[in-house]
């Protein structure tokens, strides 16, 4: 993620400095969650207000969320975490949904992948595996990166407005692409699931994710525990939408996958 530009009239120096500042904080706040203003003034060696502008900034564009005192990078019912923060948490519970999802995976396949970190583990499977032609569409950037040079895969990236936050292609151009596409698989996840609806925070990813899913003849839901029995601002859809749920092991007590099992068909991953 990188800091906007200075406003005009800023000497270089100082936007060098106001960028290095923040992208410091952003890192920080990345890697531990929540921090302090008190401690981000410690940081980058800025004063208290200083360092509140520039959570102001960050906060206004959406890549962490400021509360009385701190600022956090965890998701809410209103807010979704940057794809930075994301790719760091449930590492373990992502790899072992990928897993399972690469078993549903056969070689001539056309699959699509949103912009969810854990599809990003799966197609870093596919680039270590030979599962012969495949077909992959995505809008998510790292996907896209991930699989560029990978033989016997035909990549088709989905353009459109760029966001750095979730460092994937969304708007018009990218729902109109989905809706021209009709893959054999559509592979998903979103922020948060109770028994019966899958929510999102964002409008715009929800009307793409809602696109993959008409594209997709099956759709698959990916989802670890930290997801479950949550919901945020937009309804996404349905779990009776889905053909099938992935969820990793531990994600609830055999009471939870019951309820789960009376809307969709679920596999532990």
């Amino acid at each position: 993620m990188t800091p906007p530009e200075a406003p005009r009239g800023a000497s270089p120096k100082r936007s060098q400095a106001r960028e290095a500042r923040q992208q410091l904080i952003i890192d920080h706040v990345v890697a531990n969650g929540v921090a302090t203003a008190a401690e981000l003034s410690t940081l980058t060696g800025a004063s208290l207000m200083t360092v509140h502008r520039d959570l102001d900034e960050l906060a206004r564009r959406s890549l962490v969320r400021k509360f009385h005192g701190g600022v956090s990078a965890q998701p809410s019912t209103a807010f979704e975490s940057s794809s930075a923060y994301r790719i760091r948490v449930q590492g373990r519970e992502k790899e072992a949904l990928a897993r399972t999802a690469l078993e549903l995976i056969e070689p001539g396949m056309s699959i699509m992948l949103d912009t969810s970190t854990t599809n990003l583990f799966l197609a870093r499977m596919l680039g270590g595996h030979d599962h012969g032609p495949l077909t992959v569409v995505s809008n998510y950037l790292p996907i896209m990166q991930t699989l560029r040079a990978v033989p016997d895969v035909h990549l088709i990236g989905v353009g459109g407005d760029y966001n750095a936050m979730h460092d994937a292609f969304l708007g018009m151009s990218a729902i109109e692409t989905i809706q021209a596409l009709s893959v054999d698989v559509a592979f998903l996840s979103t922020s948060a699931m109770t028994a019966d609806t899958a929510y999102h925070q964002e409008p715009d990813i929800v009307m793409v994710k809602r696109a993959m899913m008409a594209a997709g003849q099956r759709k698959v839901l990916l989802m670890d525990r930290t997801k479950l029995g949550r919901t945020a601002l937009h309804r996404l859809a349905a779990t009776s939408e889905f053909d099938r749920l992935i969820i990793d092991g531990e994600g609830g007590s055999a009471d939870v996958v019951d309820r789960l099992r009376e809307h969709v068909d679920v596999t532990l991953a």
